[in-house]
């Protein structure tokens, strides 16, 4: 029995130890769950074909989507410059817009002492002659650099009256002009590039024909009040034919 175990042992001694690098068969792997993707994807070329088509898909619409967002991010991006833009020309055209405002109130000043002065006359004393020259040629030059700096005053005489230049102080009823039509501007309509700064102090045109109307209703009254009673019918419905 001695020379039997012996034996096996050296048996076992010339095998070496267990192999544990060994590569497992194909059931092997199947059963422990160890195959490759490839292996997974053995369908054949169509099933490979398919989700690289569906990989595609999905990769061009996050494309367009992308290309959705920075086309409205760019157009967003525009709005904001064409905005800021606008915000600064304005603040450069209109920060003077208190101070314009205090310089048409002094031409119009200006304007009132030349319109208080008399008329012109052959005979009049030459220090009036001179005056009056004098302060129109300062009313000239005032307007002039008024102008340059876009303050325009405008005279809205015989114009149709508009709400968003002019402020109605008065009505007259006039037969020779169209209702609606400034008939006396006390002063002038002053804007500034464009942007109103004062609105043009107005006597507006209105029709005539409802005063007409209302003279000849009051006739029509008076004259009824005139004939009295004897002008109505009887209460009885009828003419008295009593003889």
């Amino acid at each position: 029995m001695n020379t039997a175990n012996d034996q096996d042992r050296a048996a076992g001694a010339h095998a070496g130890p267990p192999n544990f690098d060994r590569p497992h068969s194909d059931a092997d792997r199947a059963q422990d769950g160890s195959g490759t993707a490839g292996d997974a994807e053995a369908g054949g070329p169509d099933e490979l074909m398919h989700v690289a088509s569906e990989r595609i898909r999905t990769l061009e619409s996050s494309v367009e989507e992308m290309r959705e967002k920075w086309l409205r991010a760019e157009a967003e991006i525009q709005n904001v410059r064409t905005r800021a833009k606008r915000d600064v020309d304005d603040a450069r055209q209109y920060a003077v817009q208190k101070f314009a405002k205090d310089v048409v109130e002094a031409a119009e000043n200006l304007r009132r002492g030349l319109s208080s002065l008399p008329p012109a006359d052959a005979d009049e004393n030459p220090v009036v002659t001179k005056l009056r020259e004098g302060f129109e040629s300062v009313e000239r030059s005032f307007l002039g650099i008024l102008e340059r700096n876009g303050i325009t005053g405008t005279d809205p005489t015989g114009s149709s009256f508009d709400a968003n230049l002019h402020q109605a102080m008065a009505e007259q009823p006039s037969g020779d002009h169209p209702p609606g039509t400034v008939l006396q501007a006390w002063t002038s309509a002053w804007t500034l590039h464009g942007r109103l700064l004062k609105p043009a102090m107005v006597v507006v045109s209105k029709s005539s024909e409802p005063a007409v109307l209302a003279t000849s209703q009051h006739e029509a009254e008076a004259g009824a009040q005139v004939g009295g009673p004897s002008a109505q019918a009887p209460a009885g419905g009828g003419f008295d034919r009593t003889v």
